[in-house]
């Protein structure tokens, strides 16, 4: 008996979960070989090559079977995943990470700031600069901290129609709720880091911008325009910018605010 039979009854269970408080959202490609594979809350990439593909962020264990169903759909197999990346290490993003590595035997590779955090076997430790090559695909690690100490904003180059298209897939920029910006004992440096998030994503050439959360780069609505044809909505140079600039301004915001409250 093999260990995805052994699994399979449990993941029919974790996706009914998975389903109730998240549902599933259509896979699509969204340029080049990028497609989505994630559900409506929890953004998962497919990167596809001739020699296997890349996945990034896991999401829950629970919503594993989902990622899984929507690789599928798209007509490629879960099974040819061989690298698994992810934006940061919280738990709604690598969580799955031990399950998606047993059922694919795919190369964890984690940005070393973060890698005490992620769960599971890690297999290679990633610096700021990093690339990660496969099937003739290079992504680039780009150390964007702040929301964690490792948050990680990939990069690269994806092809489209013949034109070639800059794609940064972003991770993680706000500053969420209870995070202390001011005296953090814990990550004394944390209002540093989102400073130094900030001024590495406004360098980034970007034409198309991906992010951990669909909402973070309107998901729902660009992919309601892709839908009815046209010109494709998720080059958005524009969006990336204002997502930025937004981002800093509540970062700013806050930490303003704490510090008045000291």
């Amino acid at each position: 008996m093999t260990l995805r039979s052994l699994l399979l009854p449990a993941l029919a269970v974790a996706q009914l979960f998975a389903q109730a408080d998240d549902p599933p959202f259509p896979p699509h490609r969204v340029i080049g070989n990028i497609y989505y594979v994630g559900s409506t809350n929890l953004a998962s990439f497919l990167i596809t090559t001739p020699r296997g593909h890349i996945l990034i962020n896991s999401c829950y264990e629970r919503t594993v079977p989902l990622i899984e169903a929507s690789v599928e759909k798209l007509g490629f197999h879960f099974r040819d995943i061989h690298i698994l990346l992810d934006s940061h290490a919280h738990g709604d993003h690598v969580a799955g990470n031990p399950l998606v590595k047993q059922l694919t035997g795919a190369t964890v590779m984690v940005m070393a700031e973060d890698a005490a955090a992620v769960p599971g076997g890690i297999d290679r430790i990633l610096h700021n600069g990093d690339q990660v090559k496969l099937g003739g695909v290079a992504l680039t690690a780009h150390l964007t901290p702040g929301h964690t100490p490792g948050a990680t904003t990939w990069t690269m180059t994806a092809t489209d129609a013949g034109k070639p298209y800059h794609v940064v897939i972003s991770s993680s920029i706000g500053v969420n709720p209870g995070y202390v910006l001011v005296n953090n004992s814990k990550y004394p440096r944390i209002a540093d880091d989102y400073r130094r998030a900030f001024e590495v994503m406004r360098a980034l050439p970007c034409d198309v911008y991906l992010a951990p959360h669909g909402a973070q780069y309107g998901l729902v609505e660009k992919y309601a325009r892709l839908e009815k044809g046209g010109a494709n909505p998720f080059i958005d140079p524009q969006g990336y910018r204002a997502y930025v600039d937004n981002s800093e301004k509540l970062f700013q915001g806050k930490l303003d605010e704490q510090k008045r409250g000291q």
